[in-house]
């Protein structure tokens, strides 16, 4: 099992192009950076924060997420997502988000993951279909 402790800490990053609106996504009808683009890159930054740390057999997976989004982003501008494992309990992994753009801070929030066997994940999932 992989050895993770709080502190960890990940970035993603990206812009605002047309296929990751409010619009395209069909959170809303404004063409700015969408929310579940922004929780998508939020996620990608606290599986960043994990790097090589995992096992060969292990991964993550989303179980819980609250984002506020403060600040709406146009089309052009880069993004960016950080993340900070806060606390681990057993396989529970709990992080802290922020978001920016280049004028401001966008969002905010908690996520939790939970570290598991990759091979027992994808054959429970198999079994269930």
């Amino acid at each position: 099992m992989a050895t993770l402790a709080p502190g960890l800490r990940g970035t993603a990053t990206g812009s605002v192009a047309a296929d990751n609106t409010a619009i395209a996504l069909g959170s809303g009808d404004v063409p700015v950076y969408g929310t579940p683009a922004l929780v998508a890159l939020m996620e990608k930054a606290a599986v960043c924060a994990l790097g090589d740390r995992l096992g060969p057999d292990e991964t993550t997976v989303g179980t819980w997420i609250e984002v506020n989004h403060l600040a709406a982003t146009p089309v052009g501008l880069e993004v960016r997502a950080e993340a900070e494992l806060v606390a681990v309990e057993g396989r529970q992994l709990s992080f802290v988000l922020t978001a920016f753009d280049s004028r401001q801070k966008i969002g905010e929030g908690r996520h939790h993951r939970a570290l598991l066997s990759r091979e027992r994940f994808l054959a429970k999932l198999q079994e269930e279909v």
